[in-house]
């Protein structure tokens, strides 16, 4: 009987500070974790991406099961989650920041343009702006995340002084932010941000666009269904990389260019890295790695997306018309008061 007490004063106690919690910071929470586990669980392909994209010699014509088998022998099974650390340090206030801003860009909107129609549109502008608001906040993260990934343990074409000052240039997160900011400042943690805000921008508002037009499709007694809302977020997903996937390429070569032995005087902007990637490597290159990227982005929206709904589940979250009423009901309570007053 006491434990029974207890556990219910408990659950009554959790479910009085969820209530009590702004509805921001339930979307922020809701969307981080939904991000750090769909990360995690695609970070050994998101590894080889990196590896392909940023044509690291070892694994140019390994193949993917070429690649697996090279790095499970010459780093083992946490070769796999090398920078994944620091993706998830990235993705979680990035994916928190991502869905939140999307939640408040729509609303803002709504708020600001009743006669706006609320549709796919409407979810495109949002999401647009919630990628670009996202991006520039958890860049530096990202630009960790890719040095560490690009570095290799065991390679053995490399001698012990180039092994020193390129493959373990960094030791972790933090000596790789240090090395970084002490190299180039703040204008070296942003690195490649220019493609990455050209890239973010259409991609993450056709991501919302299409989920949202591919369930405007669903008959209404389905819009409900996990596996719906999944197999729509994966097709968006996909069909949103392939249309923005080049410019990922020119960031992830623009972020390693120092490790690749690229002096600071041939280092490139944003059109003149596409530009050579397209004469040196050909054009083929702008989309290396993509299939691999088709096997993540599967997996890694499905998780993203059923984490994301359980949590809005958990946490009470209001579905998205209650929260602009709720919204503007309470800017104009606020507004009659000050009146009043």
């Amino acid at each position: 009987m006491r434990e029974e007490r207890e556990e219910r004063e408990k659950g009554e106690f959790v479910d009085g500070v969820i209530k009590g919690m702004p509805l921001v910071a339930k979307e922020l929470i809701a969307g981080g974790i939904a991000g750090g586990l769909a990360k995690t669980a695609v970070a050994p392909l998101e590894r080889l991406k990196i590896l392909f994209q940023t044509r690291r010699a070892e694994f140019h014509n390994a193949g993917l099961l070429g690649s697996f088998t090279k790095i499970a022998k010459t780093e083992g099974l946490l070769g796999f989650y090398r920078g994944n650390g620091a993706s998830v340090a990235r993705i979680v206030p990035y994916a928190a920041l991502h869905y939140m801003t999307y939640e408040q860009y729509r609303r803002w909107i709504i708020e600001k343009f009743p006669d706006v129609r609320r549709g796919p549109i409407l979810d495109l502008i949002a999401g647009s702006f919630a990628g670009g608001t996202a991006v520039l906040f958890t860049y530096p993260l990202d630009l960790v995340r890719t040095k560490l990934a690009y570095q290799v343990v065991g390679t053995s074409k490399l001698n012990v002084k180039q092994l020193l000052q390129t493959e373990q240039a960094y030791k972790g997160i933090l000596d790789c932010f240090s090395k970084t900011y002490r190299e180039a400042g703040t204008r070296g943690l942003y690195r490649g941000v220019a493609p990455s805000l050209y890239g973010i921008f259409p991609y993450a508002g056709l991501k919302f666009y299409f989920y949202e037009e591919m369930k405007s499709r669903v008959p209404q007694e389905q819009k409900n269904d996990i596996s719906i809302k999944l197999a729509c977020g994966s097709v968006a997903g996909l069909l949103g990389q392939t249309f923005t996937y080049p410019l990922d390429v020119v960031r992830r070569q623009m972020q390693v260019q120092r490790l690749s032995g690229i002096s600071t005087s041939d280092r490139s902007g944003t059109i003149a890295t596409l530009l050579t990637i397209m004469r040196r490597q050909g054009w083929q290159q702008l989309f290396s790695g993509l299939s691999l990227n088709y096997l993540k982005v599967v997996p890694s929206v499905a998780i993203g997306f059923t984490v994301y709904d359980y949590m809005k589940l958990y946490l009470q979250v209001p579905s998205r018309e209650e929260a602009v009423i709720e919204v503007v009901s309470n800017r104009g309570n606020s507004q009659a008061s000050s009146l009043h007053s």
